[in-house]
């Protein structure tokens, strides 16, 4: 039988179910914590801007697979339907300019929201703390220049404080981070990088490496700790004697 419902109509039942689902997406991206724990300012920023993107991602799926299901459905051929392809139809210039306009838009806005990400994770305040970082197969060290060059197989940190990482590495090239921080950063032997992290909750966390370094790359890990100014006062101290 062919289908009686006027193309008007189909369209509404389409931007009806799109509209609905798109809505019911966007609210349980919206109260999702898409990091499973923050520990830090650069952190917060970064699942922000990921649950935004996440977000604005939604609509534009479901503008794919709801015609696409629909169509499936409701046009898919039914017992007793003349063989052969349906009518030719020709494209929509509203449609065509609609479908290219509206993902330069959010590819735009995507930009922005990156770039001022970026910006605010690498503004540095007065007095960082400074931390260097040194990768090698397969182990982490810590060095604290602003007191007296302190190593330590250790990451400790006051909350609250900015710190400033400088990483390089002794062999091959590794990858410093943090995941409850956000921030991750390549060692790269010959060349310092820094990034900039604000932890602004204590515990204990695990430094990994993200890249792929050697047969022992799995065990490249190391313990951050971050704790009260006090108790970090006093780690410094106990390091030292």
């Amino acid at each position: 039988m062919p289908d009686s419902t006027s193309p008007r109509r189909h369209f509404l039942i389409v931007a009806a179910i799109w509209a609905v689902l798109s809505t019911i997406g966007i609210v349980l991206v919206a109260g999702t914590q898409i990091m499973p724990v923050i520990a830090s300012r650069q952190a917060e920023i970064e699942n922000a801007a990921f649950v935004l993107m996440t977000a604005a991602s939604v609509p534009v799926l479901l503008l794919v697979v709801v015609p696409m299901v629909y169509a499936a459905i409701r046009f898919r051929t039914r017992p007793g339907d003349p063989d052969g392809d349906g009518p030719p139809i020709h494209g929509h210039t509203g449609l065509e300019i609609l479908w290219t306009a509206v993902p330069a838009i959010l590819v735009t806005a995507i930009g922005i929201v990156s770039a001022i990400v970026l910006a605010r994770n690498g503004e540095a305040g007065t007095r960082p703390l400074e931390v260097q970082v040194i990768g090698q197969q397969f182990a982490w060290k810590f060095v604290y220049p602003d007191f007296d060059d302190l190593e330590t197989g250790e990451l400790v940190l006051p909350v609250g404080q900015e710190t400033r990482f400088t990483m390089t590495a002794l062999d091959v090239i590794h990858s410093f981070w943090v995941p409850n921080f956000g921030q991750k950063m390549d060692a790269v032997p010959g060349i310092e990088t820094t990034i900039l992290v604000t932890p602004d909750r204590t515990g204990d966390f695990a430094v990994v490496c993200a890249e792929l370094c050697g047969l022992g790359h799995a065990t490249m890990r190391a313990s951050a700790r971050v704790v009260t100014q006090e108790e970090f006062d006093a780690w410094v101290e106990e390091e030292q004697a």
